[in-house]
């Protein structure tokens, strides 16, 4: 496979994101930065507007019709809500935050499921989300050329 498309899709995932495949776009594949930072943005967006857009009705119908999605819905909700006290407490501005700080457990993914959860309109969550990852690339992209540790 192309590491194009191995860092385009390593972004889309729930761990990785891009605190992975930026990092590994640039320090192993030897990518130029503004393609590697396109490649895993571009990625790591995707799936949240997804998730944004479409988990309310999917969750609904699944947790309708089988046990199982009912407890693996429950079961990320609580974990979710368990993580989402910044952005309850500061909503749009507290969603940007908490998807801009490239820690384990924050991210694209947990801050779309907590806007859901938090009743944020699928609009400002998109918004927050793109500017959050947009953020988090930033960092991640600074931190893996060597400049953040200059402060």
């Amino acid at each position: 496979m192309s590491p194009y498309l191995i860092i385009f899709f390593l972004a889309m995932t729930p761990v990785g994101e891009l605190r992975v495949s930026l990092p590994l776009a640039i320090s192993v594949y030897k990518m130029p930065v503004e393609v590697a930072f396109l490649l895993s943005y571009l990625g790591n967006i995707i799936p949240p507007i997804l998730i944004i857009l479409f988990l309310e009705p999917i969750s609904k119908f699944l947790s309708k019709r089988s046990l199982f999605f009912k407890r693996f819905f429950d079961w990320i909700f609580r974990r979710t809500r368990a993580k989402s006290e910044i952005i309850e407490r500061y909503e749009v501005l507290g969603l940007i935050i908490f998807v801009a700080i490239p820690l384990p457990l924050t991210g694209a993914w947990t801050g779309s499921i907590a806007s859901f959860l938090l009743g944020i309109r699928p609009i400002r969550a998109i918004i927050s989300v793109l500017l959050g990852v947009f953020i988090a690339g930033i960092i991640v992209t600074l931190s893996t050329l060597g400049v953040l540790s200059l402060f």
